[in-house]
């Protein structure tokens, strides 16, 4: 089989899809997106821009895998106890799609660093289980242009958001920089994770490739109890932190 044939054969699903062409699967393929966090949000987004073939992938982590990991974390295995989730996602990403480029950056997010690691991004993921982390990528994808899809879970709740900076509204806008907004309830479950993480896999396409109609100024929310989810809409502030300096910009998808 040749290289065209197999290429062929692995997005022959998506190439149905209507609108998405040779030329939009070439676009993903030129495209650069960088995971933060793979954890079991992370896990799943990255393994899905994968799948897709999303040229070049960034997987910024700077923990090590632990065992509680292993409930959710679907890109990391028992032997992988002790080994830096940026490198063990990384891993498996290139075993799962050897046309992707997918770099470990293990290393955590902070003020010094943020700019540098979404430097060159098409797309920004957040899935990182920190608040603060999340501040910080907000901030770093509106000083960069970066769109950015953030998202994330707690007991059998869920959201997710996207934005294209000076266009829509950032997280900070919708958040008001606050904690996290479902920082109160506790735990976790995997597969309330994995759906998360799948959602944003599908909003970071929509930003890439222009097909369907991506989440800004809406958050979206999920909640596995029962089924129930609810779309807020909302928009830019004048005194946001992040992206108030940001000039305003034509909305698209």
């Amino acid at each position: 089989m040749t290289p065209e044939e197999d290429e062929l054969g692995r997005y022959s699903s998506q190439l149905e899809l209507e609108g998405w062409t040779d030329a939009v699967q070439q676009r993903l393929a030129s495209a650069s997106a960088i995971v933060v966090g793979a954890g079991a949000l992370g896990s799943a987004a990255a393994t899905h821009l994968s799948a897709a073939g999303v040229g070049r992938l960034g997987i910024v982590d700077g923990d090590e895998v632990a065992a509680r990991d292993l409930h959710g974390a679907s890109l990391h295995f028992t032997p992988d106890v002790g080994r830096s989730r940026a490198d063990s996602a990384a891993a498996k990403l290139g075993l799962l799609n050897p046309d992707v480029q997918a770099d470990a950056y293990p290393v955590a997010v902070e003020g010094a660093n943020a700019e540098a690691i979404v430097a060159g991004a098409d797309v920004v993921v957040d899935c990182s289980s920190s608040a603060s982390t999340s501040a910080l990528a907000n901030r770093a994808c509106c000083a960069a242009g970066a769109a950015l899809v953030t998202g994330g879970t707690r007991g059998l709740r869920g959201f997710v958001m996207s934005t294209r900076p000076g266009r829509s509204a950032c997280r900070a806008c919708a958040f008001e920089d606050r904690d996290g907004p479902l920082e109160a309830a506790g735990g976790a479950l995997g597969a309330v994770a994995a759906l998360v993480g799948a959602i944003q896999a599908i909003e970071a396409l929509k930003l890439l490739t222009g097909i369907g109609t991506p989440l800004l100024d809406r958050v979206l929310w999920l909640d596995g109890a029962d089924w129930s989810h609810t779309m807020t809409p909302t928009s830019r502030r004048e005194d946001c932190t992040a992206c108030a300096g940001l000039s305003a910009q034509p909305q698209s998808g």
